[in-house]
């Protein structure tokens, strides 16, 4: 997906992909050369090339923050990819930014570093988003709240205004918050009860 995006709706060119020498099955991606990670920097200088780190929210995003210190420390310019067709109303924003098209992210936003913004989310005005987030797809971010470093929110979770959210939660898919919470909780929706009558008895559908 990343390299899609920067393909396609950026001024970079893709030059090579990089991952730990022990995963490296193969010599090349999309046609492009598969580094190891280890020795990256001999064969693409720091000083001529950016990175990006394209990696999920595994284990509630410390591994892709783990792979951004490790790239940081290796001198290199973290590059960000931003949509075009998402819409920004702040300058705000951190390295290493993943952020996917019909955004929404009103003024005086602060999103840090690390920070993935799957499709078609709001981010109300005056929020906060530390670093290391990942928040997927159709939620709903109301005005001055504050979003812990390294949480995940699910799709279609909504945060009430003024609300600040701990380090390292998980909230679920369709989970409605009204309230701060602390470091390292984990809140979900309670899924849909399946009906005690069966589809094909239902009448006037």
């Amino acid at each position: 997906m990343a390299y899609y995006y920067f393909t396609n709706d950026s001024n970079y060119e893709i030059v090579a992909f990089t991952v730990n020498k022990e995963f490296i099955n193969k010599s090349t991606l999309f046609e492009l050369p598969l580094v190891d990670f280890e020795s990256i920097e001999t064969k693409f200088s720091a000083n001529e090339y950016e990175l990006f780190i394209a990696i999920g929210y595994n284990k509630i995003n410390k591994l892709r923050t783990e792979k951004y210190l490790a790239c940081k420390n290796k001198g290199y310019i973290i590059a960000s990819y931003i949509s075009s067709k998402a819409s920004i109303f702040t300058e705000d924003i951190g390295e290493n930014a993943f952020i996917l098209e019909d955004n929404t992210i009103q003024p005086y936003v602060k999103i840090g570093n690390n920070v993935t913004l799957w499709s078609g989310n709001h981010i109300g005005h005056h929020s906060i988003i530390r670093d290391n987030c990942f928040i997927t797809s159709h939620v709903v971010i109301s005005g001055g709240c504050e979003i812990g470093e390294n949480s995940f929110i699910g799709v279609n979770a909504t945060l009430r205004d003024h609300i600040k959210i701990g380090k390292s939660n998980v909230i679920g898919a369709g989970t409605l918050l009204l309230s701060d919470t602390e470091d390292n909780k984990v809140y979900m929706a309670t899924t849909t009860e399946v009906s005690k009558v069966p589809s094909n008895r239902l009448r006037g559908i």
